[in-house]
């Protein structure tokens, strides 16, 4: 065996086992979950957010949503989670949708709305699109409550 053999041949596994995946992927989610699982631009953690929240799905899979508010609109939102890949793309979705967005409009916000953006999510997809929705409105409950205690 000439040396870096083993390392081609593992090199081209991996190539293989990657492609695999993004074909079984791409059977099962559409390109706009995808891609904002794969890129997400709305993911990290905010420091000193106007509004948090913090909600558990029922598959185990945490998000934390964080608001920065322009009076009551909606400036800027990201989100964390340890979710799955559709976990990652709903939050990322949910986050753009809720930009420029007033507290009020932000609060009608539907999981439905968040699972149309994507174009869909397989069924046993769907409670992603339901945990972000329910981190969100457990961002704007924590603000009202903390307002209400100011005034």
């Amino acid at each position: 065996m000439t040396p870096g053999t083993d390392q081609d041949d593992f090199e081209r596994l991996v190539a293989d086992i990657q492609r695999e995946v993004e074909a079984q992927e791409a059977q099962i989610y559409t390109s706009k979950v995808i891609e904002a699982a794969h890129h997400p631009e709305k993911i990290g953690r905010m420091t000193d957010p106007d509004a948090y929240g913090k909600s558990r799905s029922w598959c185990g899979d945490m998000m934390e949503m964080y608001l920065r508010l322009d009076g009551q609109r909606i400036e800027t939102a990201c989100f964390m989670t340890d979710g799955c890949g559709p976990t990652i793309a709903c939050g990322n979705v949910l986050a753009g949708l809720v930009e420029g967005q007033t507290l009020e409009e932000a609060g009608e916000i539907l999981p439905h709305q968040v699972l149309d953006a994507l174009d869909g999510l397989p069924e046993e997809s769907v409670h992603c699109a339901e945990l972000a929705v329910s981190t969100l409105q457990n961002a704007l409950f924590n603000w009202r409550a903390a307002h209400e205690e100011a005034t």
